[in-house]
């Protein structure tokens, strides 16, 4: 009774590994997902490069069989992209703290190194002017791209926050954000969230104060509107911007929440046709003047800002997590800063 009862046992032990092995065997295999290591040194996983249209102008700004190509990549966090004719791309590298020359070939050349460093655009004399978190200043680099000196970092006597991003406006003066976003537990705020003006006389001015995070800013391709994106409230706002160097009219242009994907608006610019391109939950969100969301750049990664470049302002230098990205479009951007 014994000897039978175990080889029953065992017969039944087979069919059933038998079985088991024979129903995972026919079930779907699931796609590997691609994985980087992030600054932290955790795993994210990655999402795959796709272009969503939600109308049909969507594709008179990218060609349907558009391929993203990577430009360069072991970066901490990378923000702050400036491209420049002489062939290369200004990058802040916020987790190891350098501001860096990243050339086509994927060379990397560290330049200055300082805390925090965020975004960045040229000014008229062409030295690049940036938006240091970590100093809670804006600061402008020498001829050489090796060291640099402070601009502005005080208010009315006041400290600044954490500037953010940074523009020339059509008049030639500085336009930046100061939100709290990147004040650590040991710093002070003295001031509210901002956004400011500085002069061709040094002076700052304050412009709005009436976001609680602004971030990415940009002024439309005929110098009549500034658009600014607000990480608090998760929308662009646009402002009436007038010859004096002041803005009025502030209205909601468009709503950024996004019910499946993380993230908040972040950096923006535009092309010769008013679109906006603004960094965003899932990638690249394209809005028409008219404030319609006409289709969004997914991302392999979370992204924090975007600059034009190239022969001819059409590619898109895209900064996402560890890496810098290149994106051909059929459109034409504007850069944000007088051209050399």
């Amino acid at each position: 009774m014994m000897k039978t009862s175990r080889s029953f046992l065992f017969t039944l032990a087979v069919f059933l590994a038998f079985f088991v092995c024979t129903a995972v065997a026919q079930q779907p295999v699931t796609p590997a997902v691609a994985v980087s290591q992030g600054p932290a040194g955790q795993q994210k996983a990655q999402r795959p490069f796709e272009l969503h249209a939600l109308t049909p102008e969507f594709w008179e700004v990218f060609d349907k069989n558009a391929k993203l190509e990577t430009m360069g990549t072991g970066f901490g966090f990378t923000e702050g992209p400036v491209w420049d004719p002489a062939g290369f791309l200004w990058v802040s590298d916020e987790s190891k703290n350098w501001i860096d020359k990243l050339y086509e070939d994927g060379r990397v050349e560290n330049m200055v190194s300082l805390v925090d460093p965020d975004g960045s655009t040229y000014d008229r004399e062409h030295r690049l002017l940036s938006t240091a978190s970590g100093l809670r200043a804006i600061i402008r680099l020498s001829a050489d791209g090796k060291s640099f000196e402070t601009v502005v970092d005080h208010y009315q006597g006041k400290k600044l926050n954490t500037p953010n991003d940074i523009v020339i406006g059509p008049d030639g003066a500085i336009y930046f954000t100061d939100p709290t976003i990147d004040m650590t537990h040991d710093q002070q705020q003295e001031l509210p969230p901002s956004v400011y003006r500085i002069g061709a006389d040094n002076r700052i001015s304050l412009l709005t104060a009436d976001l609680k995070a602004p971030n990415g800013l940009a002024f439309s391709p005929n110098g009549k509107y500034l658009y600014i994106d607000d990480d608090d409230a998760r929308n662009i706002r646009r402002y009436k911007f007038h010859k004096d160097g002041t803005i009025s009219d502030g209205m909601d242009f468009g709503d950024m929440h996004d019910a499946v994907h993380r993230g908040v608006p972040d950096g923006m610019k535009v092309d010769k046709k008013g679109r906006l391109f603004v960094s965003g939950p899932n990638g690249i969100w394209v809005w028409n003047s008219q404030g319609v969301h006409i289709g969004t750049v997914q991302m392999p990664q979370g992204m924090a800002n975007l600059t034009w470049g190239g022969p001819d302002d059409s590619k898109l230098y895209i900064t996402a997590g560890d890496t810098v990205y290149v994106l051909q479009a059929k459109t034409r951007g504007i850069l944000g800063h007088p051209k050399k």
